[in-house]
């Protein structure tokens, strides 16, 4: 069973359009993923420009990928240094954290992840 960052089952992210490193709709990982797809996110328009502006087009369809573009609104599965560079760069993109692998705390601290959540609990007593 892969966990997410709040220590629970990790959930889907998205299936319309389908997400995630093997194309399940999980932010699931494994040692292939050398890019580490684990941050689940809602995309923005400003996140979709920012990372168009750095090189990681997320709009444009790459079928040899299995890849149909993004559109505002869309749940995907992100590298996790990509979203951080967005944060960085005060671009970040709304986060559900149930559905984002633990992997990501390799490489986001988890404040910063709880920052953009768009799943938090208020009361995060026995989550955490």
């Amino acid at each position: 069973m892969e966990l997410n960052v709040l220590g629970s089952e990790l959930v889907e992210c998205g299936t319309d359009p389908v997400t995630g490193f093997f194309r399940d709709g999980c932010c699931s990982t494994g040692p292939e993923d050398i890019g580490s797809h684990t941050v689940c996110v809602v995309v923005t328009a400003e996140f979709l420009r920012h990372q168009k502006s750095v090189g990681n087009d997320l709009t444009t369809p790459r079928p040899e990928y299995r890849f149909p573009g993004l559109v505002p609104g869309d749940r995907w599965c992100v590298v996790a240094s990509r979203w951080l560079q967005a944060h960085k760069d005060g671009m970040a993109t709304p986060v559900v954290l149930a559905a984002t692998h633990e992997r990501a705390l390799e490489v986001i601290p988890l404040e910063l992840l709880r920052g953009q959540a768009v799943d938090v609990p208020d009361d995060l007593t026995g989550i955490v």
